[in-house]
């Protein structure tokens, strides 16, 4: 299949909702593991946290002879290299996507941005996307800033013609298993009200999502050189949220 250089972001004005770690655990597992060829921009100055873990995993995986061996036999049966992680400023997103694009053609272009929709460039960023992937949580704080920040770019942006967006879709993401489901239809409905929708595949609550196993174990989970343990897999749902954000994407 041509590649098409799909744009997307996983985006929210609301800090720690997860995008971060949902662009990389997505990127890597569709370029590592349904051999997708990826990019990510890393525009969320001025901590870039992408660059700063594609740095550590650089570091563990040429100092570290269990993941040398590791990247060595991954890359070798793959037959290709790691996906790039290119710096941006948010206002340079676009140019550096741009140029991303004259030099290799990709299925997926990944586009991390900073956590508020105030800093220059972000609002015409997003408008460029193909894609806008926005968690949400029950944290009612979480929840009434991401509908928001959800509804505002439908309204002002998607609804009024002003964008290459093609979908815009909310991930239910560290879901309480034990909270009732009772809780979640009345949120839905209030969603719905708005005009948006949620996607079937929701991320549980889990420790896993929030940090990277350090050096000297085995299993990864979080990472931009390896894709997510199948040991680790088994409940995340990773899986699952790839395949429906490939059906969206008509991949």
């Amino acid at each position: 299949m041509e590649k098409k250089n799909l744009c997307v972001a996983f985006s929210t004005q609301k800090g720690g909702a997860g995008k971060t770690t949902l662009t990389v655990l997505v990127a890597s597992y569709l370029h590592y593991v349904k051999g997708y060829d990826v990019a990510v921009v890393d525009c969320d100055y001025p901590q870039y946290s992408i660059a700063e873990m594609r740095d550590r995993d650089l570091r563990m995986a040429t100092e570290d002879e269990r993941y040398k061996a590791m990247a060595y036999e991954q890359f070798t049966r793959l037959n290709k290299k790691m996906y790039p992680v290119v710096r941006s400023l948010p206002e340079k997103a676009a140019e550096t996507g741009r140029t991303l694009m004259q030099k290799g053609k990709y299925d997926f272009i990944f586009f991390d941005l900073p956590g508020t929709v105030n800093k220059e460039g972000v609002i015409y960023t997003l408008s460029l996307m193909d894609y806008i992937f926005s968690p949400i949580s029950a944290d009612r704080v979480v929840l009434e800033s991401t509908l928001r920040f959800a509804s505002r770019l439908k309204e002002k942006i998607v609804d009024a013609g002003k964008s290459r967006i093609r979908g815009l879709h909310l991930i239910w993401n560290m879901v309480d298993g034990r909270e009732k489901t009772e809780l979640y239809a009345v949120y839905e409905q209030v969603i719905e009200t708005l005009g948006l929708n949620v996607l079937k595949t929701f991320l549980p609550d889990s420790k896993r999502f929030r940090r990277e196993l350090p050096a000297g174990r085995k299993a990864l989970f979080r990472s931009t050189v390896f894709p997510a343990d199948r040991s680790l897999l088994k409940g995340s749902n990773l899986e699952p949220l790839v395949d429906e954000i490939l059906v969206i994407a008509n991949k």
